[in-house]
């Protein structure tokens, strides 16, 4: 067998989303056969001692805290950029102009003008062979794959309804610290573009249709948060609660949606959801079907086939999506070894080398991640108008 050309990565960001990259990038080429085979190079990070340890513990082979290496190395094909929104546009534009494929995590940037002007570039560099993809892992999820192939077949008729909520708990606390994704300078907005991007983005790649017009409402609950200084100092709670710090950013978000085929859409994104850890739900109603899911039960998809002659057995049916014929579940393990978060990175990164290795444009795109970015922005422009909202007028029994 030929020896495979290595794809030489270079990862910039080494928390959360690093982390997490990190191990689809090395786990990928153990369970699927690619057409090149990744090397993790380089991991940049802010801090020399946490990115060195971060490094050697995740497995890679050198580290830096100047992205611009990077970019400059000629050792260096992929550029995966884990950073916060505010950066996204900068690393990418200059990581296409010197012919390196880039990876960029969710939202695509921080404001549409960004993402305009990434999606300018992916489109000049593509024309090079230099590809550029935005890492909406929910599509790699083998239910909601299922679920598109479902709709794509038509077995749902013409799509009616769609019902999406992103349901979180973890800024619950009033004194959970202020980090970057409660700062508007850095992430661009809180539980819109952190989570409700996810659902946008998942709506509109289900049902092939793009929402055209939205009304909705933006809410931040807490107002003020420790600072982590602060919080970690040796004066106690005093002085927890002496410095905090402002929030820019919403907690949770609603509104309403019209899609370009005639469906109606009901979205809601929040971080204060006291219970829920991680649901992110949709469900779809056809003329002729219906789809439902929920994250915290990944491995499951809800099916409704309205087609049927026996009205007596009709119902939702549970579909557990472990089976070789299901999604990218062949590589995995037997029939009913369920898989986990961390599979939808590895499913990402498998689909972005397959998509290099073949020189065709992977999915979704920087220009279908600007796409969401619009419906994020019109979403903030009508939550911005709420104050024309109209009242509820009640009298007096």
């Amino acid at each position: 067998m030929a020896e495979k050309t290595p794809l030489r990565v270079a990862l910039i960001g080494t928390a959360f989303m690093g982390a997490a990259h990190s191990q689809a990038w090395r786990t990928a080429p153990r369970f699927f056969d690619l057409p090149r085979e990744p090397e993790l190079a380089l991991l940049v990070g802010r801090s020399p001692e946490t990115t060195a340890a971060r490094a050697a513990t995740l497995g890679w082979q050198e580290w830096s805290t100047d992205w611009r290496e990077a970019v400059a190395r000629d050792d260096i094909d992929v550029i995966d950029i884990c950073t916060p929104g505010d950066s996204h546009a900068e690393i990418a534009l200059a990581a296409l102009a010197a012919g390196k494929h880039v990876l960029c995590e969710k939202p695509l940037a921080n404001s549409v003008a960004d993402a305009e002007r990434m999606t300018d570039a992916a489109t000049l560099a593509a024309a090079q062979g230099v590809l550029a993809m935005c890492g909406f892992s929910y599509r790699r999820t083998p239910a909601l794959a299922l679920a598109r192939r479902f709709i794509v077949e038509g077995r749902l008729g013409g799509i009616r309804h769609v019902r999406a909520s992103y349901l979180q708990d973890w800024l619950r606390d009033p004194d959970a610290p202020l980090s970057w994704r409660l700062d508007k300078s850095l992430a661009g907005s809180g539980a819109l573009g952190d989570i409700g991007a996810h659902s946008i983005d998942t709506a509109q790649w289900l049902t092939g249709e793009s929402i055209t017009s939205v009304s909705a409402t933006m809410h931040t609950f807490v107002t003020e948060r420790p600072q982590r200084a602060a919080a970690a100092g040796l004066g106690g709670v005093a002085d927890v609660q002496a410095a905090r710090g402002p929030v820019t950013v919403d907690d949770a978000v609603a509104f309403t949606a019209a899609f370009s085929g005639g469906a109606l859409g009901v979205f809601e994104a929040t971080r204060m959801a006291t219970g829920r850890r991680n649901a992110n739900r949709i469900e779809i109603n056809g003329e002729t079907g219906s789809i439902a899911f929920d994250f915290e039960r990944m491995n499951e998809l809800e099916y409704f086939d309205g087609r049927g002659t026996d009205p007596e057995a009709e119902g939702f049916r549970r579909i557990v999506v472990t089976d070789p014929v299901h999604p990218y579940v062949a590589n995995w393990w037997p029939t009913g070894h369920g898989l986990g978060y961390e599979h939808l990175f590895t499913h990402q990164v498998v689909d972005f080398v397959t998509a290099i290795g073949a020189g065709t444009a992977p999915s979704p795109s920087f220009g279908e991640a600007l796409d969401v970015q619009r419906v994020l922005a019109a979403v903030e422009a009508s939550a911005g108008a709420a104050s024309r909202m109209t009242t509820v007028e009640r009298k007096e029994s």
